[in-house]
């Protein structure tokens, strides 16, 4: 919870210090929470270390903090319009706070039901595919009209579908992503206005949000986990430092609802970037005494064989 909590507050904060609007700040403080567990889950396998107690940690505090994450969201795309007005924002986040809730209880169980009925009745050669996909547009569809951003949907869809889904249709969502992936980041760049940090006051800006990022998460995720000794506890606070891909759709949505400026979204962007290049030469030197070593700590070996 303090790896959510802390860099909110502090994105947040910061924002509201530097004479930002209420809803800005709050929009830059939920671009700090989710965790791009994508890129340390790709550093911490091509070093082998994807069976040691930390990582197994950080992977599922990864996801923890990818679905609060998307909460956040969901109550912050409802001050997207109008006057700040409090009763529409409580029903606006109640319905977001309850569509995410029951996809994510129950949608697992329904779509390991629902799935092998529709593969047996659709005609294609890749139904269960169609099937997710189709998943993916009606939830993201629904959560725009449940009034949160559409990447909410997209994730839950991805939720319930998990475990109806098997390597082929990993491996066909794999392709679909690589083809697409270019794209969203041409998009990310060409909202970027490089001209901004022209301004002092902005590149100051970009520099302590970047770092509050980095602290936030390593000092929020560490101290959580004091418990399993300082080396995981550090190990712990640098894996979930990256925000990557997280970070900017955050931006590109708040941007598209008019919430940022032009000069805060180049920040936010920035802090993406940022996180995601510092994560791997820090979770090298976090794990340098296992990758020099070449052996587990018994607690690892315990809990791999276990």
């Amino acid at each position: 919870m303090r790896g959510v909590v802390v860099p909110f507050i502090m994105g947040t904060g910061i924002l509201l210090a530097w004479k930002a609007s209420l809803n800005e700040s709050i929009f830059v403080g939920a671009a700090m929470v989710a965790t791009s567990v994508g890129i340390t889950a790709q550093v911490l396998s091509a070093k082998g270390l994807l069976h040691t107690v930390s990582a197994k940690i950080i992977l599922a505090a990864a996801v923890i903090d990818d679905v609060l994450g998307l909460l956040v969201l969901a109550v912050v795309s409802s001050l997207t319009h109008g006057k700040f007005d409090v009763l529409q924002l409580g029903i606006t986040a109640l319905a977001a706070i309850a569509f995410t809730v029951i996809v994510a209880r129950w949608g697992t169980r329904a779509m390991g039901k629902i799935a092998p009925h529709v593969e047996s009745k659709l005609r294609l050669v890749e139904a269960r595919f169609a099937l997710a996909i189709s998943l993916l547009f009606a939830l993201s569809l629904l959560a725009v009209y449940t009034g949160v951003a559409a990447i909410v949907g997209a994730f839950l869809a991805g939720m319930a579908m998990a475990e109806s889904t098997g390597q082929r249709e990993r491996d066909l969502s794999t392709g679909v992503a690589e083809l697409l992936v270019p794209f969203f980041l041409a998009g990310i760049g060409l909202h970027v206005d490089l001209s901004v940090f022209a301004n002092t006051s902005t590149a100051l800006l970009a520099a302590v949000i970047l770092a509050a990022a980095v602290f936030s998460k390593f000092f929020g995720c560490g101290l959580g986990a004091l418990s399993l000794g300082k080396a995981d506890a550090l190990r712990i606070g640098v894996g979930m430092i990256p925000r990557g891909e997280v970070g900017m759709v955050v931006a590109q949505i708040g941007l598209g609802f008019g919430i940022i400026t032009q000069n805060v979204y180049g920040v936010v962007v920035i802090m993406s970037v940022g996180t995601t290049l510092a994560a791997p030469p820090l979770l090298k030197v976090a794990y340098r005494t296992l990758l020099e070593s070449g052996t587990l700590k018994p607690a690892e070996e315990e809990f791999r064989l276990g």
